[in-house]
This record gives C-alpha cells, sequence and structure tokens, in this order.
C-alpha cells in the first residue's frame, strides 16, 4: 500500500516537471516569437524612416530646384529688365536733341592772305561753336559749285554776284527749323556783305526764322562783322539778331587758340 502511495508521488512529480518544461518551452517559443514580430517590427518601422527621409530628401532637392529656378527667372527677369531700361533710357536720350544750329557757308582753295587751303575759314569757327555749345549743322553748300578757287576770280564772281543781286541755289534740305530757338549764321564777308547765297537762304526761311535769336559771325580779310548784323535784321525782320563775332581769315589758319579763346569769350557772353 505505502509502495503505491509512493509511486503514485513520484508519476505525479514526473508530470509536473514535464509540464513545467513545456511551459518553459512556450515560454520561449513566445518569447523567440514576440522578438522575431519586434525585430519584424522595427525593420518595418526603419523602412518607413528611411523611406520618409527619402522623401524628405527628395522634397528639400524640389524645393531647392524650384527656388533655383525661381531665382533663375528673377535674375532673368531682372537681366530683361534691366535691359529694357536701357533700352528706354537710349531711346528718350536719341530723342532729346539740342535746341541750337549753326548754319554756315565756307570756302575752301586760295584765299587772301594765307594761300591755299583745305579747310574754309569760316568752317572752323564753325566747329568751335559746335564743340563749344553741342550745336547741330548746316552747312550751305551751292547746288552748281561754280566758284573758283583762284582768290583773285572768286572776288570777281563775288562781285558780279552782289551786283546783280543773284540768289544762287544751295544743295541739300534744311533742318525743321522749328525744333530751334537759337541759329548761329556765319560766313566770309564778301564786298562788304554776306554772300548772296546767304540771302538765298534767309529770303526761303524767313518765316522759318521768326521768333528764333540768330548770331552772325563771320571771318574776314580786314572788314571785321562789315555790318552782318544790322543785314541779317534786314534780311529776317521777326527774328531777334544778337551780337555778332568777327574772326580774321589768317587767325583762322594760323593762330587756332587765338580764335578759340575769341569764341569762347564770346559764347560766355551770351550764356553759353
Amino acid at each position: 500500500m505505502k509502495k503505491r502511495k509512493l509511486l503514485g508521488i513520484m508519476v505525479a512529480c514526473m508530470l509536473m516537471l514535464v509540464g513545467c518544461g513545456q511551459s518553459e518551452a512556450d515560454t520561449s517559443s513566445k518569447d523567440a516569437k514576440n522578438e522575431e514580430k519586434a525585430q519584424t517590427e522595427a525593420t518595418v518601422d526603419s523602412s518607413e524612416a528611411t523611406a520618409d527621409s527619402s522623401e524628405a530628401v527628395a522634397d528639400s532637392s524640389q524645393a531647392a530646384a524650384q527656388q533655383e529656378e525661381t531665382g533663375d527667372a528673377e535674375s532673368e527677369k531682372e537681366v530683361l529688365t534691366e535691359g529694357k531700361n536701357e533700352a528706354e533710357t537710349m531711346e528718350i536720350s536719341t530723342e532729346i536733341s539740342t535746341d541750337i544750329l549753326v548754319v554756315y557757308f565756307s570756302r575752301t582753295g586760295e584765299q587772301y592772305g594765307v594761300g591755299m587751303i583745305d579747310k574754309g575759314n569760316t568752317a572752323i569757327v564753325a566747329d568751335m561753336i559746335i564743340e563749344q555749345t553741342g550745336a547741330d549743322a548746316f552747312e550751305i553748300l551751292p547746288q552748281e559749285d561754280y566758284y573758283p578757287y583762284t582768290y583773285d576770280k572768286l572776288t570777281d564772281v563775288a562781285k558780279k554776284e552782289l551786283n546783280d543781286k543773284a540768289r544762287p541755289a544751295y544743295a541739300g534740305e534744311v533742318p525743321d527749323l522749328s525744333q530751334y530757338s537759337t541759329i548761329f549764321i556765319g560766313a566770309p564777308v564778301w564786298w562788304g556783305d554776306w554772300p548772296m547765297i546767304l540771302y538765298t537762304f534767309f529770303e526761303e526761311n524767313e518765316q522759318a526764322l521768326a521768333g528764333k535769336t540768330l548770331l552772325p559771325f563771320s571771318t574776314h580779310a580786314g572788314s571785321g562783322l562789315s555790318g552782318f548784323d544790322k543785314k541779317l535784321s534786314g534780311a529776317c525782320p521777326d527774328s531777334t539778331v544778337g551780337k555778332g563775332l568777327a574772326i580774321a581769315g589768317t587767325d583762322a589758319q594760323n593762330n587756332p587758340e587765338k580764335v578759340r579763346k575769341s569764341v569762347n569769350d564770346w559764347l560766355s557772353g551770351l550764356g553759353y
């Protein structure tokens, strides 16, 4: 009887041991599964984090690209705007012109006291006035240039024109005089008067010269201004004729600094 009881206890203990081992095995198995699940979840989380990071990098790159494109577009816009502004400035600059005109008649060839010259005395003075004032220029050229290059023959032709009150035609088209308020008019003195071709200009443009300030200048061989101002007032009675300037032809050719000083002093007295 005691042996049976002891045997029963031993069997019960063995069953308990087996149960405990199985529980531990189940626990270990569950722990392993839980650990594997945790690793899987960690891997998934890591992958998702990597994906999120990649997306963030992509978003950042895209944003940078968009910003760069925007910057390039703005830079291009600024360049175009600057170019447009410069073009508009240039256009405005070209539209703004002087209100001063220099009209002159000049001759080359043999001249009194200086011999043969390549640039006329009056042209030299006219260029100095243009340089100082920034004026536009219109040179009166004969439509038919029959004037001799030798001095004595030239004076003969000039005297005949004066006696005949000739009105030689000039070449070219006169600028629109309405845009000028002041007009300098210069020529050599021929027989104590303006060359007759200048009277052609005065008479053909008398109305256009009305209301303008006219400033005469002459080149001469000793006769000075020779009444250019009074004769100009007579030819253009509706214009205001200002103080004139007389320059010796010999000075125009041989003493340019003296002439430049005379021109500058005259212009300063006129407010230029």
